[in-house]
């Protein structure tokens, strides 16, 4: 079963090994949904950390309750070397597609951390602009702890900022769905058309007229 799969340092460990010191795990969260930003998350492990503590905790985000990941997002953020989010807007999304502003969002979080890392671990994505070492894994965030803690950052991020969308946009109930496309958020769509917060060049706000 996923939920008993625990991610491992063995890629970590592997690269200390051969002398590199500030590895970045990143993962994204949102780029499935109808609104709001697409999020990265960047964590730096303290180089050599053993599976312990909230490094022995950690798991994709997508496993964990929404109670769960704010109490291990606070122990990431104080256990890490590093760690750091970044974003791409609805509009940017709109502007030059999911997968470019994906690793647009990537980018930012990268030039936020506060140490620039020296090699990257990916949840699927490559980085070709990015002019430092790194790989890409399928499924990244169940194996790779600093891929599943910067799951964790990147989703608990997200989520705040569309609980606070909520209150900009009540009618889409983007508290409940995060912006996905649930029945409740398709039918608010249908009924009020989209907003600000929408991104128009997904289905089915491509075919509505309306912007809020």
């Amino acid at each position: 079963m996923m939920d008993n799969v625990s991610p491992d340092l063995e890629h970590e460990n592997r690269l200390w090994q051969t002398g590199y010191a500030a590895i970045a795990g990143l993962d994204e969260v949102g780029r499935g949904a109808l609104a709001g930003p697409v999020v990265a998350g960047a964590v730096i492990l303290p180089k050599g950390v053993g599976v312990t503590g909230i490094w022995a905790e950690v798991r994709d985000s997508k496993l964990l309750s929404a109670a769960r990941r704010e109490e291990m997002a606070g122990r990431i953020r104080q256990s890490a070397a590093g760690w750091a989010v970044g974003e791409a807007s609805a509009g940017e999304i709109d502007a030059i597609g999911i997968a470019p502003a994906t690793r647009l969002a990537m980018q930012r979080a990268i030039d936020a951390l506060p140490t620039r890392p020296d090699y990257l671990l990916l949840d699927w994505v490559r980085l070709a602009t990015v002019n430092l070492p790194q790989e890409s894994f399928t499924k990244g965030d169940a194996r790779i702890v600093s891929i599943a803690a910067a799951s964790i950052l990147a989703k608990v991020y997200r989520d705040r900022l569309l609980v606070e969308m909520n209150g900009r946009y009540p009618l889409y109930g983007f508290a409940s769905h995060k912006g996905y496309g649930a029945a409740n958020h398709l039918a608010a769509i249908e009924r009020h058309g989209p907003c600000a917060a929408h991104r128009r060049s997904f289905s089915p706000m491509r075919q509505e007229r309306t912007l809020l």
